[in-house]
């Protein structure tokens, strides 16, 4: 009964114009703003750490704008997931980015796309679709019946698989590159441990963050390209822009530390540029090299 619900929730919001669903998710983030939440106080830590520069009064403006953007881009899932393609590439401003990716492709060793948590990334399974083949890696949801919906939207477009973060999983993105196609990796996802190789501390905004080394061994492995992009709101016409970089050639260093560095940096260019609509909700920092976890001091407050 509750994934009926559920299910029906999801595709309600996907029938609702995405002026209705942006203004529903702006007032959801005022309220995130005013009523404590761990949203909010994640939000709060991550913008401390990686802009100490700005003021208070900046940084209440940076918190409040990221809830309110971070709460648009969770209600548009559904009217992504559940849109026609055709429409979702007309509300797009592509400029120069799939010609770079086209020519990557051509080089016949695939490509490593690393999107970040930046805007709308559910808009990838529409755009990928319309250039090529594309496999990208999720990380299971927590509420399980969350799965099969999600994964029925992202594969809608028809060329797009999903593969889970497993050993099948990675051995598919292998295969993926070897017939020179395309995969999709979120890089600042924090990897589960640093044991066996799995991450490294490098620094993100000049903090230090736990970083995944797979982007790393699927470009030094295969010597596939990796590309950073995202899908912005514009607040205008075209309504998102698409904004993306090649990375630097640190992304094959066999140094492990290096290689995370650059995939850091390449994170941070587009975050930049767009700072409320990155997902600072995340707790991003949570393992330090020391053993310290910059979050625990909300945790404790609340005892």
């Amino acid at each position: 009964m509750q994934t009926r619900l559920l299910r029906f929730f999801i595709r309600f919001l996907g029938i609702l114009p995405l002026l209705l669903l942006r203004t529903g998710g702006r007032f959801v983030g005022w309220l995130a703003y005013r009523i404590p939440n761990r949203e909010q106080e994640n939000t709060r830590t991550n913008i401390d750490l990686c802009f100490p520069d700005l003021s208070v009064e900046e940084k209440e403006a940076l918190i409040e704008e990221t809830l309110k953007e971070n709460a648009i881009t969770l209600l548009e899932m559904p009217a992504v997931w559940y849109g026609e393609t055709q429409a979702w590439l007309s509300r797009l401003d592509m400029g120069r980015v799939p010609d770079e990716i086209r020519a990557l492709m051509q080089q016949g060793k695939g490509v490593v796309i690393a999107m970040p948590h930046l805007g709308n990334f559910e808009i990838s399974a529409h755009f990928f679709g319309a250039i090529g083949k594309a496999t990208g890696l999720y990380r299971p949801p927590r509420k399980e019946e969350l799965e099969s919906v999600m994964l029925e939207g992202r594969n809608r477009p028809g060329q797009n698989r999903m593969v889970p973060t497993d050993r099948h999983g990675i051995k598919a993105l292998y295969e993926a590159l070897g017939n020179g196609e395309l995969i999709v990796i979120l890089p600042d996802q924090q990897p589960k441990t640093a044991k066996g190789g799995g991450g490294v501390f490098a620094p993100f905004f000049d903090v230090p963050a736990l970083t995944m080394t797979l982007v790393n061994r699927f470009a030094r492995k295969t010597g596939a390209p990796v590309y950073f992009i995202a899908f912005v709101r514009t607040g205008g016409k075209p309504e998102y822009k698409v904004i993306g970089l090649l990375a630097g050639e640190d992304i094959v260093s066999r140094d492990a530390e290096k290689a995370a560095t650059e995939l850091n940096a390449g994170v941070e260019k587009l975050a930049r540029q767009y700072p409320a609509q990155y997902q600072w909700t995340y707790r991003r920092f949570r393992e330090q090299p020391d053993g310290s976890n910059p979050y625990k001091k909300q945790d404790s407050s609340r005892l």
